[in-house]
């Protein structure tokens, strides 16, 4: 009767193995549907001048390239499949120009450059579009700056669509062109070579679905 007794619990625990106890259910993983991004048909949007900015480039006593960038820049655009509702409106405050020297900054937003004060803003506005693929289009449209309006072309790259939670569907758009900054009455330093006259423009934007 002793050694049964003393048996029974290690016949219970090598048995323990082939016992189908029921299994514990995990907690099911909260469902998680990713937004679908904006569609690629197109639609309006703001600029969200967080993410955007412009920057310009030009020679210096014929040596290297002198860069610099606007970080204030509002606007909205219109992206579409059908180019002909393709639009851009873009207004660049000119007081936001940035080189990251001081000194320059201010020399830059002098009478001798942008004169900020008598011309607070350049802006753009697009005329006509013509689809060059599903990403690029040719663009040409009014430039204004420092109070003098041409017209300019540009190729523009469609770079993306996303979604943003909370605010919506996001695009965006760039831009690369030249101009001869002294048709716009910019002219310091041309005659005597210290600054080029030949301006690169770049144009990156961003927008939220208007």
């Amino acid at each position: 009767m002793q050694l049964s007794i003393i048996a029974l619990p290690i016949f219970l625990l090598a048995a323990t193995p082939f016992v189908n106890f029921p299994q514990a259910t995990p907690p099911a993983a909260p469902a998680t549907t990713a937004p679908a991004p904006a569609q690629a048909q197109g639609g309006d949007f703001k600029i969200d001048d967080t993410h955007s900015c412009s920057l310009f480039r030009v020679q210096h006593l014929h040596a290297g390239q002198f860069w610099g960038r606007f970080n204030n820049i509002a606007g909205t655009f219109t992206l579409s499949t059908d180019p002909a509702k393709m639009k851009f409106d873009v207004s660049i405050e000119t007081d936001s120009v940035d080189t990251g020297n001081a000194k320059l900054d201010g020399h830059l937003k002098s009478t001798d450059f942008f004169n900020t004060k008598e011309f607070p803003a350049m802006t753009f506005k697009s005329t006509g579009c013509t689809k060059i693929d599903d990403d690029h289009f040719a663009l040409s449209g009014d430039l204004t700056m420092h109070g003098v309006t041409k017209s300019v072309s540009t190729v523009i790259e469609v770079t993306g669509w996303g979604f943003d939670t909370g605010k919506g569907a996001r695009a965006g758009a760039e831009a690369k062109f030249k101009i001869n900054r002294s048709d716009f009455g910019v002219s310091y330093g041309v005659e005597n070579g210290a600054l080029g006259n030949e301006t690169t423009i770049i144009v990156g934007l961003e927008g939220i679905a208007a």
